[in-house]
């Protein structure tokens, strides 16, 4: 249907297309703002990388209505996001709070949106993708600097990061926080576990070019985020980092687990013992990987557990169409249901936090779309003898998939900052595996 109405409006349009010189540099205009929306992701305010995003897609829509043979193009996985979409809108005009769930709405439309103008754009550019990988891979690079560099200042707390009421001084870990607005580590954690991945990807595909000069230099880079995100101290996303290895080692095996087996379970060993070495031998370390498992007795781990359980009751309540999309609407809705002193900005977890402001149908055309493109891009990796497509596919799969495992813990995903990385990660998986 949309095609039909961009294909009439070319008809009418070209003319002015044909003897434009700027909608003949549209495509040059659009890779810019892409770009410029994850280089302003660094250091400014949600409200102006949004701006940039909202560039991006009106200069789409443009170029759709007005280029000859611009279309858009959708797989079986866009049909489950379509249908995500038209249950939030639903649940938009179902909300008892419409004005502030139309604010989450726009968010909505504007993180969509984004995915559809870069989906787009990539279909006649995949020439591009290393440069936008590169992009991200150098602003994650960016950060892992800041963030190194907090580590050696013994930057302060903004608020309470972590419960020292049972640690010794020594156990006390700085927690660093980059320059993204606004300044959380768990923020910065969320942001490499969606970004390390363009850097693997870089090196990789430095490798794969013959430039060992340059897989040198994205190797150390890479090596460098993964340092800085165990610094953040976010145990979400350390979960999100075995995650990004464990997926980086089944793809290798594509190509080692042959000719190089034994330097292959070498690697991996090596890997294993280094990481077993620095949580037993790094006593802050230590004790941040092991408040994981003390459940009730970390205050971090009992206060998501009083989020959990008061959403769920949220949910119970709202599970057709859910309260409605965006946090500060489940704010006001869950000072209903929170336990006394234990205000929230969010569920804590994004597929609870999606059945909660949307309803189930709205998990489950999520679900639908997430397990649909992991699914096809898996099969993907497994079959093609392409390797530069192979690690573009798996950078993008491996993201995806480690946001959403440490979406399991925490409330980050929603940030503009992950939320334009995991959608420039799907468009890139979705038009490489076409």
């Amino acid at each position: 249907m949309f095609n039909k109405l961009f294909t009439l409006s070319q008809n009418k349009l070209n003319y002015i297309y044909e003897n434009s010189l700027l909608l003949q540099h549209i495509d040059k205009l659009i890779f810019l703002s892409i770009l410029g929306v994850f280089i302003s992701s660094t250091m400014l305010s949600s409200d102006v990388i949004g701006f940039i995003a909202l560039i991006t897609t009106f200069l789409t829509i443009i170029k759709l209505l007005t280029r000859k043979g611009a279309k858009l193009e959708a797989q079986a996985f866009d049909l489950w996001l379509l249908a995500y979409f038209m249950i939030v809108i639903i649940s938009l005009f179902g909300s008892t709070l419409f004005y502030l769930s139309l604010k989450g709405f726009l968010k909505t439309v504007t993180y969509l949106g984004f995915y559809v103008s870069v989906a787009n754009y990539l279909k006649d550019n995949k020439r591009h993708i290393p440069a936008i990988l590169g992009t991200i891979g150098l602003c994650v690079s960016f950060e892992s600097l800041v963030g190194f560099m907090q580590h050696f200042d013994k930057v302060s707390e903004i608020s309470t990061w972590q419960d020292v009421s049972k640690l010794n001084p020594e156990e006390v870990m700085t927690r660093v926080y980059g320059t993204l607005q606004p300044l959380n580590p768990n923020l910065l954690g969320g942001y490499f576990v969606a970004g390390i991945p363009a850097l693997f990807a870089c090196t990789a595909y430095a490798f794969t070019e013959k430039n060992y000069k340059n897989t040198i230099i994205w190797g150390i880079l890479a090596l460098l985020a993964c340092i800085t995100l165990v610094l953040t101290g976010c145990r979400g996303s350390y979960i999100g980092l075995m995650v990004i290895l464990a997926g980086i080692f089944a793809v290798s095996a594509k190509y080692l687990w042959q000719n190089y087996k034994k330097i292959y379970l070498s690697i991996i060993g090596a890997c294993i013992a280094f990481m077993t070495f620095a949580i037993l031998c790094v006593s802050s370390l230590r004790a941040r990987v092991l408040s994981i498992f003390a459940m009730r007795q970390d205050s971090s781990n009992s206060f998501r557990f009083n989020v959990y359980h008061s959403s769920l009751e949220m949910f119970k309540d709202n599970w057709l169409l859910g309260i409605g999309i965006g946090n500060q609407n489940f704010r006001e809705i869950y000072g209903l249901y929170m336990k006394t002193g234990f205000d929230a900005l969010s569920a804590y977890n994004i597929f609870l936090e999606i059945a909660v402001e949307s309803g189930i149908f709205a998990l489950v055309a999520f679900l639908g779309f997430a397990i649909t493109l992991i699914k096809k891009s898996v099969k993907f990796i497994l079959h093609s003898q392409e390797a530069k497509r192979v690690i573009f596919v798996s950078a993008a799969i491996i993201s995806i998939c480690a946001v959403m495992v440490h979406g399991l813990v925490d409330t980050v995903f929603f940030r503009p900052q992950i939320q334009f990385i995991f959608w420039t990660m799907a468009a890139i998986a979705k038009n490489e595996i076409k």
